[in-house]
């Protein structure tokens, strides 16, 4: 199956934009929203905690996190099924976590380098750079339907659906082709030729739909919130907004926190982004306290988890 989008003018018009230095732009607007309101209310923010008495929620906020990165984990080794390749061993679970702190680093792409490199070792190389390709667009289906339940406020939160409507065997192949026109920055750094001309069904699909997989990573999303909401009612105990509401923010944030790559692991992005949707229905000194917590314990679980990964990796440098 081949889709010829040349002549296309939408796609014309898609190929001059550039993407990059929309998305830098947007990283550095964000990052400097949430500084500006931070120092705006850093005489109200209290790091200080209880630990006798927020302890617990803090470290389930933590497993959550943790618990979070092993959906993830799961989903990407059910991609690499899905795309023909059987697996049985969870060495693949193991090294997607061991590799996840890489995403923090600027660029973000450097966890996808070592997962294509490790894939292409027990595979090939179309399945290795296809199932490293379409992962955020699985993580960003599973969000968008999460964020999808704003349908209740709006029904303009339906049109969310779509990118999940059109993630099957049909249409596979013409996301990934769009996918790889806008990320270049993985294409050079593997010194790989674009797929603009070379896109071949050298795969073999073994289902229509990804059910499997799109569970875990709806699953995914939603542990990762937990942790957010766990440490938002340890702050703010009084909290009564609508958890579906702060579900669809929380969504709707992460998800443009994916897909800047300016922004390592989403930094900025997300955190402006929850302010920007919450508004005033928090005050801003509680919102930014349990933005930092969260953003502190999810990077620390990245941490913890990848830490035999970035030991080994500095002792063969030293």
């Amino acid at each position: 199956m081949r889709f010829n989008t040349n002549n296309q003018p939408y796609f014309k018009f898609l190929k001059k934009i550039n993407f990059g230095g929309l998305k830098s732009i947007f990283f550095i607007s964000s990052l400097s929203y949430f500084c500006i309101h931070f120092f705006d209310n850093i005489d109200q923010i209290s790091f200080d905690i209880n630990l006798e008495r927020d302890g617990i929620n803090l470290s389930l906020s933590f497993l959550f996190c943790v618990l979070s990165i092993y959906l993830n984990a799961y989903a990407w080794k059910y991609i690499v099924k899905w795309f023909g390749k059987e697996f049985e061993s969870n060495n693949l679970i193991s090294f997607y976590v061991l590799t996840n702190i890489l995403k923090y680093i600027p660029g973000g792409v450097w966890h996808f380098i070592e997962r294509f490199n490790f894939i292409k070792k027990i595979s090939n190389s179309q399945i290795a750079l296809y199932s490293t390709l379409i992962e955020p667009y699985f993580m960003l289906s599973g969000s968008f339907f999460l964020a999808s339940m704003g349908m209740i406020f709006s029904p303009f939160y339906f049109f969310l659906i779509f990118p999940l409507l059109i993630l099957n065997r049909k249409f596979i192949f013409l996301i990934l082709k769009r996918i790889g026109s806008i990320n270049r920055r993985v294409f050079e750094v593997l010194r790989l030729p674009n797929l603009k001309d070379q896109f071949e069904e050298r795969i073999n699909i073994i289902s229509f739909f990804p059910y499997r997989t799109l569970l875990l990573e709806i699953g995914f999303v939603l542990s990762k919130f937990i942790g957010f909401y766990i440490c938002l009612n340890t702050f703010y105990a009084s909290n009564t907004l609508n958890i579906i509401f702060l579900l669809v923010i929380f969504s709707l944030s992460w998800s443009l926190g994916l897909v800047v790559p300016s922004a390592p692991g989403g930094v900025g992005v997300f955190e402006a982004c929850i302010l920007l949707f919450i508004g005033k229905s928090i005050p801003q000194n509680i919102i930014l306290t349990s933005l930092v917590y969260f953003r502190v314990i999810s990077t620390s679980a990245d941490l913890l988890l990848s830490l035999p990964f970035l030991i080994r990796k500095l002792s063969r440098r030293l």
